[in-house]
Order: structure tokens, then sequence, then C-alpha cells
């Protein structure tokens, strides 16, 4: 019984440690995604806001780069932000997986706005997203929508493309 009890211990720590390590690789992707897109001439100035709808401890990953690294010359700002504030002020915009459920109204409230909306639930790039995390071979990736990040006034390199995969 106690060794039974030691095995479901040690596999929901694993767990943990898993979704803890998942977290820190979607911030890493979010950072670098910043490096092959442009955001339009009105967004280039102040700082650079990375908005959170959901819970997840990827705030505390985007926060810890936000400390270290600027995106060009703007410093980053991370706010957990509800679906019903002002989203287009910001540059980013990620769904949790939890909050998935919103991301299509969410993407209506941020069209055209040069708002890079990222999501994390399959198939969402083809249907809402700009961008929208997944799992390929057991390792995590990204799904890019050209069309969606065209509609936001984005320009994606060609890079940015050719890492992830390409819905569209």
């Amino acid at each position: 019984m106690k060794k039974s009890a030691l095995v479901i211990l040690g596999l929901l720590a694993l767990c943990a440690t898993t979704k803890a390590q998942d977290e820190k690789f979607k911030a890493l992707f979010m950072y670098n995604f910043t490096k092959y897109i442009e955001w339009p001439q009105a967004k280039q100035s102040g700082d650079f806001v990375i908005g959170v709808i959901g819970n997840s401890a990827i705030v505390g990953e985007l926060e810890t780069i936000a400390q270290k690294k600027t995106v060009g010359a703007q410093a980053i700002k991370v706010k957990q932000v509800s679906s019903a504030e002002d989203l287009t002020k910001m540059h980013i915009v990620y769904v949790t997986e939890d909050k998935s459920g919103e991301a299509a109204g969410i993407a209506g409230k941020v069209k055209g706005k040069g708002v890079v909306l990222i999501t994390d639930k399959p198939g969402f790039a083809l249907s809402t997203s700009g961008i929208n995390y997944i799992k390929k071979d057991g390792k995590p990736n990204f799904e890019v929508s050209s069309k969606h990040l065209a509609e936001e006034g984005v320009k994606v390199s060609a890079q940015l493309m050719a890492l992830g995969t390409a819905v569209d």
C-alpha cells in the first residue's frame, strides 16, 4: 500500500514538473516569436505588453524573461487579464487552454488591431489564432496561421513559418 502511494506521488510530481517545463517552453517560444514578427508602426513604442487570459504558470515565466529582455527597445510588461479588458493595447494575447472557449470572442475583439493571438488548443490556428501551441512527436511545437497574422497587420518572417507548422 505504501509503495503504490509513493509511486502515485512520484507520478504526480513528474506530471507537475512536466507541466512546469511546458509553460517554460511556451514562454520562451513566445519571447522568440517577437524576433520574427514586426508589429505596426503605432505599436513600436512604449511598453511591449503581453496579456494572459486564464490561470497559468506562464505568467511567472514571462515575468522572469521580462526582467532580463526587451523586444527591440521596448520593455516587456506581462499582465494577467480578463477577456473583458481592452486587449487592443496589447501586442500579444495568450489564451490558456482552460479559457479556450473564449478565444473566438477574443479574436473578434482584437481583429485588425495589431495583436497576435496565441492559443493552446489543437486546431485553433486554423479557426481562430495566429499562433497555436501543439505537441509534435511528443515535443512542444506550434502552428502558425499566416492568414490570421496578416489580418492583424503584423509582418511575419518566412523563418517563423518554417520553424512552426504552417496551417494555411
